[in-house]
């Protein structure tokens, strides 16, 4: 069966929902906030997530968002809010689907098989990445710049990996600190342009990350 990921800030609603997933044959991982949720999407790439709206701090909306920056992972919205407006919303944020509280577990059950049918051909985070300059394999962990292999932290490897995954695409600071820490607040944004550095000087050509000033960071390819 599938792999779930649960972020749900109510410790009884994940042990309850939790229970009655992995009687059903699921595995299931859970996340008490949107941050330790983002880091766990990254770390264990789950086959599928079930996201509460209301949550503090960071809540499903934003959390979704963050998600969608990295990974078109189906998601389905859990929620007590079960207006037309509240599902329009979820729906076209980039959830697969929007579940109202209180639900049974068949009917949770039939959701995810449903739209884990819908979206089969959807990888959740691709295997290998390569663009013809850099060649990701995110199974070995193994980031290789013209066939040369790079010898990365796990941290250096998060970074260089959301960079390479948004080609083009300028990132804020708190953008990576989301994506790479899981936390834009609690660690100092200046973490960002230390580890862009350590990153710059292993790669053989600098250059493929580019500093837009005032803005972020952006991954450029240069041709192969």
């Amino acid at each position: 069966m599938s792999h779930v990921l649960l972020i749900d800030d109510s410790e009884s609603e994940r042990a309850l929902i939790a229970a009655r997933l992995e009687r059903q044959g699921h595995r299931v991982t859970t996340a008490e906030n949107g941050r330790e949720g983002l880091r766990r999407l990254y770390q264990l790439r789950p086959d599928i997530v079930l996201l509460d709206v209301v949550m503090p701090e960071l809540d499903g909306w934003k959390t979704l968002e963050q998600i969608r920056d990295a990974t078109d992972v189906p998601v389905i919205m859990l929620t007590a809010r079960d207006t037309e407006l509240e599902r329009v919303r979820g729906l076209s944020s980039g959830a697969d689907d929007y579940v109202a509280k209180p639900f049974s577990p068949a009917e949770l059950g039939a959701r995810i098989k449903a739209v884990l049918r819908r979206t089969t051909d959807r990888s959740t985070v691709r295997e290998v990445v390569d663009d013809g300059v850099v060649q990701i394999d995110f199974a070995a962990a193994e980031v290789r710049v013209r066939g040369e292999v790079l010898s990365l932290t796990p941290l250096e490897f998060r970074l260089l990996t959301t960079l390479v995954q948004h080609p083009g695409q300028v990132l804020s600071q708190d953008q990576l600190l989301e994506l790479v820490w899981g936390d834009s607040r609690a660690i100092g944004s200046d973490q960002v342009k230390v580890y862009i550095g350590y990153v710059r000087r292993k790669l053989p050509d600098p250059d493929l990350i580019e500093t837009v000033r005032g803005f972020g960071y952006r991954y450029r390819k240069p041709a192969a």
